[in-house]
Protein backbone atom coordinates (compact mmCIF):
# COMPACT_ATOMS: atom_id res chain seq x y z
CA UNK A 1 0.00 0.00 0.00
CA UNK A 2 2.73 2.46 0.96
CA UNK A 3 4.67 1.75 -2.25
CA UNK A 4 1.61 2.74 -4.28
CA UNK A 5 0.98 5.80 -2.11
CA UNK A 6 4.42 7.31 -2.74
CA UNK A 7 4.82 6.13 -6.33
CA UNK A 8 3.57 9.36 -7.93
CA UNK A 9 4.53 11.97 -5.37
CA UNK A 10 5.69 15.23 -6.98
CA UNK A 11 9.34 15.97 -6.28
CA UNK A 12 12.16 18.14 -7.50
CA UNK A 13 15.07 16.52 -9.31
CA UNK A 14 18.14 17.52 -7.35
CA UNK A 15 21.61 16.13 -8.06
CA UNK A 16 22.53 16.64 -4.41
CA UNK A 17 19.84 14.20 -3.24
CA UNK A 18 22.05 11.13 -3.20
CA UNK A 19 19.52 8.75 -1.61
CA UNK A 20 15.75 9.33 -1.70
CA UNK A 21 12.61 7.25 -1.20
CA UNK A 22 12.94 5.45 -4.54
CA UNK A 23 15.30 2.73 -3.23
CA UNK A 24 13.55 1.73 0.05
CA UNK A 25 16.70 2.67 1.93
CA UNK A 26 16.98 3.46 5.63
CA UNK A 27 17.25 7.24 5.33
CA UNK A 28 17.54 10.13 2.92
CA UNK A 29 20.99 11.55 2.12
CA UNK A 30 21.56 15.09 0.82
CA UNK A 31 25.03 16.35 -0.11
CA UNK A 32 25.95 19.80 1.20
CA UNK A 33 29.51 20.02 -0.09
CA UNK A 34 32.44 17.83 -1.15
CA UNK A 35 32.99 16.57 2.40
CA UNK A 36 29.59 16.53 4.11
CA UNK A 37 26.23 14.93 3.37
CA UNK A 38 23.34 14.94 5.83
CA UNK A 39 21.25 11.87 6.65
CA UNK A 40 17.63 12.40 7.64
CA UNK A 41 15.37 9.73 9.10
CA UNK A 42 12.44 9.40 11.48
CA UNK A 43 10.54 6.60 13.17
CA UNK A 44 7.94 6.25 15.93
CA UNK A 45 5.60 3.54 17.17
CA UNK A 46 3.41 2.44 20.11
CA UNK A 47 4.86 0.77 23.24
CA UNK A 48 5.89 -2.88 23.10
CA UNK A 49 6.90 -2.94 26.79
CA UNK A 50 5.03 -1.69 29.87
CA UNK A 51 7.92 0.27 31.39
CA UNK A 52 7.78 3.80 29.89
CA UNK A 53 11.47 4.48 30.48
CA UNK A 54 12.52 1.28 28.70
CA UNK A 55 10.07 2.02 25.89
CA UNK A 56 11.71 5.42 25.43
CA UNK A 57 15.13 3.78 25.24
CA UNK A 58 13.98 1.22 22.67
CA UNK A 59 12.17 3.73 20.46
CA UNK A 60 15.18 6.06 20.45
CA UNK A 61 17.66 3.26 19.73
CA UNK A 62 15.44 2.16 16.83
CA UNK A 63 15.26 5.68 15.38
CA UNK A 64 19.01 6.29 15.70
CA UNK A 65 19.78 2.97 14.00
CA UNK A 66 18.94 4.20 10.50
CA UNK A 67 21.79 6.71 10.59
CA UNK A 68 24.29 3.96 11.37
CA UNK A 69 22.74 1.82 8.62
CA UNK A 70 23.57 4.61 6.15
CA UNK A 71 27.20 4.77 7.32
CA UNK A 72 26.78 8.00 9.27
CA UNK A 73 27.00 9.52 12.74
CA UNK A 74 23.90 10.97 14.49
CA UNK A 75 24.21 14.68 15.34
CA UNK A 76 20.77 16.01 16.32
CA UNK A 77 17.40 14.52 17.25
CA UNK A 78 13.83 15.78 17.73
CA UNK A 79 11.18 14.00 19.78
CA UNK A 80 7.95 12.86 18.09
CA UNK A 81 5.23 12.21 20.69
CA UNK A 82 1.59 11.16 20.61
CA UNK A 83 0.17 11.11 24.14
CA UNK A 84 -3.32 11.20 25.71
CA UNK A 85 -4.03 14.25 27.87
CA UNK A 86 -5.79 11.93 30.32
CA UNK A 87 -2.56 9.99 31.03
CA UNK A 88 -0.16 10.75 33.89
CA UNK A 89 2.46 13.31 32.82
CA UNK A 90 5.08 11.33 34.79
CA UNK A 91 4.56 8.48 32.33
CA UNK A 92 5.45 10.81 29.45
CA UNK A 93 8.42 12.18 31.38
CA UNK A 94 9.85 8.66 31.75
CA UNK A 95 9.44 7.93 28.03
CA UNK A 96 11.28 11.13 27.16
CA UNK A 97 13.99 10.45 29.75
CA UNK A 98 14.69 7.04 28.25
CA UNK A 99 14.90 8.54 24.77
CA UNK A 100 17.09 11.44 25.85
CA UNK A 101 19.59 9.12 27.51
CA UNK A 102 19.97 7.05 24.33
CA UNK A 103 20.49 10.20 22.25
CA UNK A 104 23.24 11.23 24.68
CA UNK A 105 24.77 7.75 24.52
CA UNK A 106 24.90 8.10 20.74
CA UNK A 107 26.81 11.38 21.12
CA UNK A 108 23.99 13.39 19.54
CA UNK A 109 22.09 16.45 20.79
CA UNK A 110 18.37 16.41 21.59
CA UNK A 111 17.00 19.73 20.33
CA UNK A 112 13.26 19.62 21.12
CA UNK A 113 10.40 18.04 19.22
CA UNK A 114 6.65 18.01 18.69
CA UNK A 115 3.74 16.43 20.57
CA UNK A 116 0.05 15.89 19.83
CA UNK A 117 -2.87 14.76 21.94
CA UNK A 118 -3.81 11.25 20.81
CA UNK A 119 -5.79 8.31 22.16
CA UNK A 120 -2.77 6.01 21.79
CA UNK A 121 0.80 6.54 23.00
CA UNK A 122 3.47 6.67 20.32
CA UNK A 123 7.06 7.86 20.52
CA UNK A 124 10.16 8.12 18.39
CA UNK A 125 12.71 10.51 16.94
CA UNK A 126 13.52 12.49 13.85
CA UNK A 127 17.30 12.17 13.53
CA UNK A 128 19.86 14.07 11.47
CA UNK A 129 23.30 12.59 10.93
CA UNK A 130 26.36 13.32 8.82
CA UNK A 131 28.46 11.20 6.50
CA UNK A 132 31.19 11.79 3.94
CA UNK A 133 29.62 11.47 0.47
CA UNK A 134 32.18 8.79 -0.44
CA UNK A 135 31.33 6.68 2.63
CA UNK A 136 27.55 6.40 2.31
CA UNK A 137 26.31 2.85 2.84
CA UNK A 138 23.27 1.91 0.79
CA UNK A 139 21.26 -1.26 1.18
CA UNK A 140 21.54 -2.66 -2.37
CA UNK A 141 25.21 -2.24 -3.31
CA UNK A 142 26.53 -5.67 -2.34
CA UNK A 143 29.27 -7.33 -4.39
CA UNK A 144 29.41 -10.98 -5.41
CA UNK A 145 31.56 -12.84 -2.89
CA UNK A 146 30.64 -10.58 0.03
CA UNK A 147 29.77 -12.16 3.36
CA UNK A 148 26.58 -11.11 5.15
CA UNK A 149 26.92 -10.41 8.88
CA UNK A 150 24.00 -10.02 11.34
CA UNK A 151 24.81 -8.16 14.57
CA UNK A 152 21.84 -9.02 16.83
CA UNK A 153 19.82 -12.18 17.38
CA UNK A 154 16.35 -12.61 15.86
CA UNK A 155 13.11 -13.63 17.56
CA UNK A 156 12.39 -10.31 19.28
CA UNK A 157 8.87 -10.02 17.86
CA UNK A 158 7.87 -13.60 18.69
CA UNK A 159 9.25 -13.42 22.24
CA UNK A 160 7.78 -9.97 23.01
CA UNK A 161 4.32 -10.90 21.74
CA UNK A 162 4.34 -14.22 23.59
CA UNK A 163 5.51 -12.57 26.81
CA UNK A 164 2.73 -9.99 26.62
CA UNK A 165 0.31 -12.91 26.21
CA UNK A 166 1.80 -14.60 29.29
CA UNK A 167 3.41 -17.57 27.52
CA UNK A 168 7.10 -16.64 27.26
CA UNK A 169 9.61 -16.60 30.10
CA UNK A 170 10.84 -13.41 31.69
CA UNK A 171 14.41 -14.52 30.96
CA UNK A 172 13.78 -14.55 27.21
CA UNK A 173 11.86 -11.28 27.35
CA UNK A 174 14.72 -9.56 29.17
CA UNK A 175 17.10 -10.82 26.48
CA UNK A 176 14.81 -9.28 23.86
CA UNK A 177 14.66 -5.98 25.78
CA UNK A 178 18.44 -5.85 26.06
CA UNK A 179 18.73 -6.38 22.30
CA UNK A 180 16.17 -3.69 21.54
CA UNK A 181 17.70 -0.98 23.71
CA UNK A 182 21.30 -1.61 22.62
CA UNK A 183 22.50 1.01 20.16
CA UNK A 184 23.81 -0.20 16.81
CA UNK A 185 26.52 2.41 17.29
CA UNK A 186 28.89 -0.15 18.77
CA UNK A 187 28.65 -2.65 15.93
CA UNK A 188 28.94 0.16 13.39
CA UNK A 189 32.00 1.68 15.10
CA UNK A 190 33.77 -1.66 14.74
CA UNK A 191 32.58 -2.41 11.20
CA UNK A 192 33.38 1.04 9.81
CA UNK A 193 37.08 0.14 9.87
CA UNK A 194 36.52 -2.59 7.27
CA UNK A 195 35.51 -2.85 3.59
CA UNK A 196 31.73 -2.57 3.82
CA UNK A 197 29.84 -2.56 0.54
CA UNK A 198 26.25 -2.33 1.82
CA UNK A 199 24.31 -2.11 5.07
CA UNK A 200 20.78 -2.00 6.43
CA UNK A 201 19.11 -2.69 9.76
CA UNK A 202 16.53 -5.34 10.60
CA UNK A 203 13.18 -3.94 11.71
CA UNK A 204 9.53 -4.43 10.76
CA UNK A 205 10.07 -6.37 7.53
CA UNK A 206 12.07 -8.99 9.40
CA UNK A 207 15.43 -10.53 8.53
CA UNK A 208 14.30 -11.81 5.13
CA UNK A 209 12.42 -8.65 4.23
CA UNK A 210 15.38 -6.38 4.81
CA UNK A 211 17.75 -8.90 3.26
CA UNK A 212 15.52 -8.86 0.18
CA UNK A 213 16.04 -5.08 -0.06
CA UNK A 214 19.79 -5.75 -0.22
CA UNK A 215 19.44 -7.93 -3.33
CA UNK A 216 20.36 -6.41 -6.70
CA UNK A 217 19.42 -7.41 -10.24
CA UNK A 218 22.86 -8.97 -10.78
CA UNK A 219 23.13 -11.09 -7.63
CA UNK A 220 21.21 -13.12 -5.05
CA UNK A 221 21.94 -13.80 -1.38
CA UNK A 222 22.40 -17.29 0.09
CA UNK A 223 21.67 -17.80 3.80
CA UNK A 224 22.79 -20.62 6.09
CA UNK A 225 19.91 -20.81 8.56
CA UNK A 226 22.04 -22.78 11.03
CA UNK A 227 24.33 -19.76 11.40
CA UNK A 228 21.55 -17.26 12.15
CA UNK A 229 21.56 -16.18 15.83
CA UNK A 230 18.20 -16.04 17.62
CA UNK A 231 16.79 -15.97 21.15
CA UNK A 232 16.53 -19.68 21.92
CA UNK A 233 12.97 -19.70 23.28
CA UNK A 234 11.72 -18.09 20.06
CA UNK A 235 12.14 -21.39 18.22
CA UNK A 236 10.11 -23.28 20.83
CA UNK A 237 7.38 -20.64 20.66
CA UNK A 238 7.33 -20.80 16.86
CA UNK A 239 7.08 -24.61 17.00
CA UNK A 240 3.94 -24.09 19.10
CA UNK A 241 2.58 -21.67 16.45
CA UNK A 242 2.96 -18.67 18.77
CA UNK A 243 3.93 -16.30 15.97
CA UNK A 244 3.12 -12.73 14.98
CA UNK A 245 0.66 -11.29 12.48
CA UNK A 246 3.49 -9.13 11.15
CA UNK A 247 5.53 -12.24 10.43
CA UNK A 248 2.67 -13.69 8.40
CA UNK A 249 2.40 -10.47 6.39
CA UNK A 250 6.13 -10.64 5.70
CA UNK A 251 5.81 -14.26 4.56
CA UNK A 252 2.97 -13.44 2.17
CA UNK A 253 4.85 -10.47 0.72
CA UNK A 254 8.10 -12.40 0.22
CA UNK A 255 6.79 -15.83 -0.74
CA UNK A 256 7.83 -15.49 -4.40
CA UNK A 257 11.27 -14.07 -3.55
CA UNK A 258 12.63 -16.74 -1.18
CA UNK A 259 13.58 -20.38 -1.74
CA UNK A 260 13.83 -22.66 1.33
CA UNK A 261 15.74 -25.94 1.37
CA UNK A 262 15.41 -28.17 4.46
CA UNK A 263 14.42 -25.28 6.74
CA UNK A 264 11.76 -26.04 9.37
CA UNK A 265 8.56 -24.00 9.49
CA UNK A 266 9.51 -22.72 12.93
CA UNK A 267 12.88 -21.45 11.71
CA UNK A 268 11.17 -19.82 8.75
CA UNK A 269 8.94 -17.94 11.21
CA UNK A 270 12.01 -16.59 12.99
CA UNK A 271 13.45 -15.40 9.67
CA UNK A 272 10.16 -13.63 8.81
CA UNK A 273 9.63 -12.26 12.34
CA UNK A 274 9.39 -8.43 12.57
CA UNK A 275 12.08 -6.95 14.78
CA UNK A 276 12.04 -3.77 16.84
CA UNK A 277 15.44 -2.07 17.00
CA UNK A 278 17.06 -5.11 15.42
CA UNK A 279 20.67 -5.54 14.39
CA UNK A 280 22.61 -4.36 11.39
CA UNK A 281 23.14 -6.42 8.26
CA UNK A 282 26.59 -5.80 6.78
CA UNK A 283 27.70 -6.88 3.32
CA UNK A 284 31.46 -7.04 3.77
CA UNK A 285 34.26 -8.17 1.49
CA UNK A 286 35.28 -11.79 2.05
CA UNK A 287 38.87 -10.80 2.89
CA UNK A 288 37.67 -8.67 5.82
CA UNK A 289 34.81 -10.83 7.05
CA UNK A 290 36.70 -13.09 9.47
CA UNK A 291 38.58 -10.27 11.16
CA UNK A 292 35.40 -8.21 11.42
CA UNK A 293 33.41 -11.01 13.00
CA UNK A 294 36.21 -11.59 15.54
CA UNK A 295 35.97 -7.97 16.64
CA UNK A 296 32.17 -7.94 16.65
CA UNK A 297 32.07 -11.04 18.86
CA UNK A 298 33.75 -9.01 21.59
CA UNK A 299 30.49 -7.07 21.93
CA UNK A 300 27.84 -8.21 24.38
CA UNK A 301 25.32 -9.43 21.79
CA UNK A 302 25.73 -12.51 19.54
CA UNK A 303 26.54 -11.90 15.89
CA UNK A 304 27.44 -14.22 13.03
CA UNK A 305 28.33 -14.52 9.36
CA UNK A 306 24.93 -15.73 8.14
CA UNK A 307 25.29 -15.82 4.37
CA UNK A 308 27.01 -14.71 1.20
CA UNK A 309 26.33 -12.79 -1.99
CA UNK A 310 26.24 -15.14 -5.00
CA UNK A 311 25.67 -14.93 -8.73
CA UNK A 312 22.08 -14.26 -9.72
CA UNK A 313 19.65 -17.16 -9.17
CA UNK A 314 15.97 -17.57 -9.96
CA UNK A 315 15.00 -16.33 -6.48
CA UNK A 316 16.34 -13.30 -4.63
CA UNK A 317 17.19 -15.26 -1.48
CA UNK A 318 18.14 -18.92 -0.99
CA UNK A 319 17.87 -20.26 2.58
CA UNK A 320 19.43 -23.66 3.34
Amino acid sequence: MLTKAVANLPHIKDKNLLVGFDTSDDGAVYQLNDDIAVIQTLDFFPPMVSDPYVFGQIAAANSLSDVYAMGGVPKTALNIVCFPESEDAEHLSEILRGGAEKVMEAGAVLCGGHSVNDKAIKYGLSVTGVVHPDKILQNNTCKIGDKIILTKPLGIGIVSSAYNAGVATEESFLKAVECMRTLNKYAFDVASKYSLNACTDVTGFGFLGHLNEMVGKDYSIKVDSKKVPFISEALKLAEEFLVTAGGQKNRIYLIDQVYFENVSDAMQEILFDPQTSGGLLFSVSEKDSNELIKELKKLALPCEIVGEVVERKEKNILVI
